[in-house]
């Protein structure tokens, strides 16, 4: 038999199958970046965009990740809060699909991430019109100095236009490379009463 699935159908919640995924990534030496997941968002209107951001916390609420929310992806988010997530690690021959709606993450959660970030990076967040047109190189640069002089004497606070996002999963897909392109498929759908529903798809 080529194919042997290695998910049986049920019931039962994703998110450990996910993180054990997530820790195996994060050990193996060729994956630099195993928190990269491409994020997909579209307007109103289904003109779709897709770019990578890196996850920040994972459990039974969502898949977290911060930005500006004056950027295109927020923008797009803002208006149609359903998006997509993806990751891929090739040396493991993994995928993992995400479907849901975002929400933004608390003040008090923003505040936290944003203050474990190097300095930095704190300051970029505030000289960063991201997604805006940018004239020169040198205006940018401009606006970082001028960050790192207002903030000179003390921390840096998280600015009103920056935090995260949480999408909350409504289907998670796993996905395992197989011989002979007979890949193993799980799709976890979350019912109405937030159990999930799991099912072995064919590849």
């Amino acid at each position: 038999m080529l194919f042997r699935p290695r998910y049986e159908g049920g019931m039962e919640d994703p998110i450990p199958q996910f993180t054990d995924w997530l820790e195996e990534a994060r050990r193996h030496p060729e994956i630099r970046e195993p928190t990269a997941m491409t994020l997909a968002t579209s307007t109103v209107e289904g003109k779709p965009s897709a770019r990578i951001v890196l996850l920040k916390q994972a459990d039974a609420k969502g898949f977290v990740f911060f930005t500006n929310y004056h950027s295109r992806k927020s923008e797009e988010l803002t208006k149609n809060p359903d998006a997509a997530l993806c990751f891929y690690w090739m040396p493991l021959e993994r995928q993992v699909r995400i479907e849901g709606h975002v929400e933004k993450t608390s003040a008090s959660e923003s505040d936290a991430y944003f203050a474990s970030r190097e300095r930095n990076k704190q300051l970029g967040a505030w000289a960063s019109l991201q997604s805006q047109a940018l004239e020169s190189p040198a205006i940018l640069e401009a606006r970082f100095k001028e960050m790192e002089e207002r903030f000179a004497n003390g921390p840096v606070p998280r600015p009103p236009h920056w935090g995260g996002w949480r999408l909350v999963p409504r289907h998670i897909e796993f996905w395992h490379q197989g011989e002979f392109r007979l890949h193993s498929r799980a799709l976890y759908n979350r019912l109405a009463d937030g159990r999930w529903a799991k099912h072995v798809l064919y590849p």
